[in-house]
């Protein structure tokens, strides 16, 4: 079960998320050759990702940042992207380029923070825009909990889409994630929970701001949890197979 897409449309070109797709694809493409290679790879991420014990000992603070620009595989590159591309350019219109860039960067860094704090003495690298992608899922909680996500849903050879409230979407990944926190040993390795729940609440602490901007809860009751404007539609395309009928 994934998102696809959302049914709430920006109003404004979002060039930053396109630019920070673009990046993260660049950056990815330039060492990808490295994977087939474990020492080159190995000492590629040591230099440029985030190492929690180098930082707890006063070192390696780069790596907090160029670690969020980094992926180890194409499906982790893929999955974030996708995440980014639809719920990245809502919050891109409400709070604009460079106010939208300046939270994402925070969101990631913070979220690299959060994975610190959990596993100080680590020697374990950790890349991905996950914690940065998660606080911008915070953020489009916060302003647009019913907004319509379309979900893939794949069990074996059954295939539907179904859309459900943001609200129950993230919900789920934020409660899948805050499980992993709790119920695994973040200094083993493996997923970065800590850094995808603390990304998700500090993007939501950082878009309180626009929220009471736009009105709080007044804006929630006026637009009963949605985007204020129109959900977006998708064409639908009927199959031209003649269905069989059974006696």
């Amino acid at each position: 079960m994934f998102p696809i897409r959302d049914h709430n449309p920006s109003g404004r070109t979002p060039y930053v998320t396109y630019l920070l797709m673009a990046v993260n694809i660049g950056v990815f493409l330039s060492y990808v050759s490295l994977m087939s290679d474990d020492r080159a790879i190995g000492m590629f991420f040591f230099n440029w990702a985030l190492l929690p014990e180098r930082v707890t000992t006063g070192g390696g603070y780069t790596g907090i940042f160029t670690s969020m620009f980094l992926h180890g595989g194409w499906m982790h590159l893929a999955g974030n992207m996708l995440f980014l591309y639809i719920f990245g350019d809502n919050i891109e219109d409400e709070m604009g380029h460079l106010g939208y860039l300046a939270f994402y960067l925070a969101c990631g860094v913070l979220s690299a923070a959060a994975h610190v704090i959990s596993a100080p003495y680590s020697g374990v690298p950790t890349v991905g825009a996950s914690g940065a992608i998660a606080g911008v899922m915070g953020g489009y909680l916060l302003l647009y909990p019913k907004a319509k996500v379309d979900i893939l849903i794949i069990f074996i050879v059954f295939f539907r889409i179904l859309p459900i409230p943001a609200w129950i979407m993230l919900g789920l990944w934020l409660g899948m994630q805050f499980i992993g926190s709790v119920g695994t040993d973040p200094e083993t390795g493996g997923v970065a929970y800590w850094a995808h729940t603390g990304g998700f609440i500090v993007g939501m602490i950082l878009t309180i701001p626009i929220w009471l901007r736009l009105g709080g809860p007044r804006f929630w009751s006026q637009t009963h949890g949605r985007p204020p404007h129109p959900d977006a539609t998708y064409p639908t395309v009927r199959s031209r197979i003649p269905k069989v009928r059974r006696k």
